[in-house]
């Protein structure tokens, strides 16, 4: 009899725990549910183009100038020599507050140094995002450069709550690209590349797009000068497609006389440049030398601009070339070069160019 009771016993022990994990069970799914419902209906769809700004007090430019321009991803200054990052085989995910500081404080003077340059185009903007604490970097930027009349903004990565990696979130991000301007351009424009990754993936991913201001010139034409920051992990067919959407965009500035000049983190390699596509951590793509047989790719040879990020940076570290310049035919390159930085605040390098409208 006793053992019998004790039978009872144990299999209403066993059923209140199957009970109560069921439960478990379902308040788990019910949650994880009702986050992808609401990260997908709050999953940020901009239109293919988003008018930034539009002034009819914009300043018309000489059309026989030099002009000068930088670019630089600045990896939200949470990317110095000290961090590796999951996405990219590591295993951190935030770098220290105090680096933090240090980083964007160093960022901030190197582009305080180079006011003079007339179009300054970043890349991993943050505005207010958990991994740069909150931050509003562009603004803090913006403020810095005294010279620049005009800031525009493009966001790339807008995500309430990225929960990758599990044990450590990356949490809020707010981020994009920012182009600062010592001219204030006719208009300022987000075009949205296509493509992306399926669902879920995709909600807490990039949007990636390109930033296009226009100049007006005294010759009646325009100089356009665009931002970019292609998709950096995917398998190459996203990067083909936003190749090809770029191609025709450009083909038809060029075919209506304007002077193009279009800057920032490709993610993959020049054409010509062999050197770069052997040297690419991880995968690695390299943009069709037939791409745009006349027009001109603008980098420095030997002096690399990214780093990889499976470990912390060392003399070992895998490096490259992903960050260049491309000129419509109808610009002369004056001058290039990388400013090795040797990644000490930031996983990219900054490159600047000289040039001259024909």
């Amino acid at each position: 009899m006793h053992h019998i009771l004790m039978s009872k016993t144990f299999y209403t022990m066993i059923k209140k725990i199957l009970k109560y994990l069921l439960i478990v069970i379902v308040l788990v799914v019910v949650a994880l549910g009702g986050f992808l419902i609401y990260s997908t209906v709050t999953d940020f769809e901009p239109e293919e183009s988003v008018v930034l700004s539009k002034t009819d007090k914009y300043n018309t430019l000489s059309d026989t100038a030099t002009y000068s321009a930088m670019i630089w991803n600045i990896g939200y200054c949470g990317l110095d020599e000290d961090m590796d990052f999951f996405y990219d085989g590591g295993t951190k995910v935030f770098t220290p507050e105090s680096s933090y500081n240090n980083n964007i404080l160093y960022v901030n003077n190197f582009i305080k140094g180079n006011d003079s340059i007339n179009f300054i185009m970043l890349q991993e903007v943050d505005r207010d995002s958990k991994r740069s604490y909150h931050d509003n970097q562009y603004k803090r930027i913006e403020e810095t450069l005294g010279g620049h009349k005009h800031a525009s903004f493009a966001y790339n990565y807008i995500v309430d709550f990225v929960p990758m990696p599990v044990t450590s979130p990356l949490g809020r991000v707010r981020s994009g690209l920012a182009t600062y301007s010592h001219y204030t351009p006719e208009t300022s424009v987000r075009w949205a590349f296509p493509g992306n990754y399926s669902w879920p993936t995709s909600i807490f991913m990039l949007d990636r797009c390109f930033m296009v201001n226009r100049y007006n010139l005294d010759n009646g034409k325009q100089l356009v000068v665009i931002n970019t920051h292609n998709s950096a992990y995917d398998d190459g067919s996203l990067k083909k497609a936003q190749m090809d959407y770029l191609k025709k965009f450009l083909i038809t500035e060029y075919n209506n006389g304007n002077y193009i000049v279009v800057g920032g983190d490709w993610n993959q390699s020049a054409p010509g440049n062999e050197e770069a596509y052997k040297a690419k951590h991880g995968v690695m793509n390299k943009i069709a030398e037939d791409y745009l047989p006349d027009w001109n790719w603008r980098y420095s040879a030997g002096v690399p601009t990214n780093r990889s990020l499976k470990s912390s940076y060392n003399s070992n570290t895998r490096t490259t070339i992903i960050d260049f310049f491309l000129l419509s035919p109808n610009i002369i390159t004056e001058s290039v070069n990388t400013i090795n930085l040797h990644f000490k605040h930031s996983d990219h390098n900054p490159v600047i160019i000289k040039f001259k409208l024909m």
